[in-house]
């Protein structure tokens, strides 16, 4: 038996070790060809004695690697996307990948600058949820060579995999549980103009308000920017108001939102819920704490964050991936909405 470096082993080390070709060892340790199972045993037993650790810097410049990808939020302090960042970072662990975190703001300009920057360290793919519903120029280029998987929000122009929930749905079923608590005078907290989930959840919410013979284009509609002050400043201009002309339901495209929303009416001396319900959407973890706790849309955020790192890596691995996964939404009923007693 050979005598063992006694510097840092390496491959070939292992290859005498375990009395095989350089090429077995590789084989077995990147699972690139099929090996027996008492080779791999051998090979696996002459890793463990001699410690052997592999390169990965110069394996991943072989594969022209780098065994990296990024991802970009709009905003790391929104608890949904944290949620779906940390589903992504489960999965990139699991497969020894390292992820780079750029938030945006929610700013085009800085959206475009973070696309940039990924681009020119050629990382190995993308995971993006966007803030703004725009594509930036360096986010197409990236696309048009390196895998790249959207998340929560659709974005014109990134035809690769889409990992998201139903919104329409999701908002339709708030909408339909109000109106079946006997709410008739509403109110809603939409999101950004011209984002996909605003404009869907929107949709939702009309939807189902039609369907139950009211027009919604009576009801009074403010767009928020899916941050818990712009929920506040809702609430205050929808629940301005005498008491008998006030929406007895807000219908809240966010949680944060929706928090907001509870927060200033509580501050106006409304009793929650009896006077005023509230319905929210994502199902982030503020949703049990706050009084009263929030009935909301739950999305699976963090699911939806591991399902994307998977379609990411299985795609940079060469894998077929389908086009979009879709998670279904469902709503959690707990203490902001209750019976109407005066609809």
């Amino acid at each position: 038996m050979s005598r063992v470096s006694e510097t840092r082993p390496t491959i070939r080390d292992v290859a005498q070790r375990a009395e095989v070709s350089l090429s077995t060892v590789s084989a077995v340790l990147n699972a690139t060809a099929p090996a027996s199972r008492a080779t791999r045993l051998r090979v696996l037993a002459a890793v463990a004695e001699l410690g052997y650790e592999p390169n990965s810097q110069a394996r991943n410049l072989k594969r022209n690697r780098s065994h990296a990808i990024g991802l970009i939020v709009p905003d790391v302090l929104n608890p949904f996307f944290a949620l779906v960042a940390e589903g992504i970072g489960d999965e990139v662990r699991r497969r020894d990948y390292v992820l780079a975190l750029c938030s945006t703001d929610s700013d085009a300009a800085r959206e475009a600058s973070f696309a940039r920057l990924l681009r020119a360290r050629r990382l190995d793919g993308i995971v993006h949820l966007s803030g703004t519903g725009l594509p930036p120029a360096a986010l197409l280029e990236l696309a048009g060579g390196s895998p790249v998987v959207t998340v929560d929000e659709r974005v014109p122009g990134l035809t690769g995999p889409f990992v998201g929930s139903d919104n329409r749905r999701g908002a339709r079923l708030a909408a339909e549980l109000a109106l079946a608590r006997g709410h008739r005078r509403f109110g809603i907290v939409a999101g950004p103009t011209g984002l996909w989930t605003a404009e869907q959840r929107l949709a939702g919410y009309r939807e189902a308000l039609a369907a139950a013979g009211l027009d919604p284009d009576t009801v009074s509609t403010i767009r928020g920017d899916y941050r818990l002050e712009s929920g506040r400043a809702a609430a205050a201009t929808l629940l301005a108001g005498k008491p008998a002309r006030r929406p007895t339901a807000l219908l809240v495209a966010n949680d944060l939102m929706a928090i907001g929303c509870i927060q200033h009416a509580l501050s106006l001396g409304i009793d929650l819920p009896r006077d005023l319900g509230v319905v929210g959407y994502d199902d982030i973890p503020m949703a049990t704490v706050v009084t009263p706790a929030l009935t909301t849309v739950r999305q699976p955020a963090r699911k939806m964050g591991r399902v994307a790192a998977e379609l990411l890596l299985d795609g940079i691995d060469g894998h077929d991936v389908p086009a979009s996964v879709d998670l279904a939404p469902t709503v959690v009923e707990r203490d902001s909405l209750v019976e109407a007693v005066a609809a």
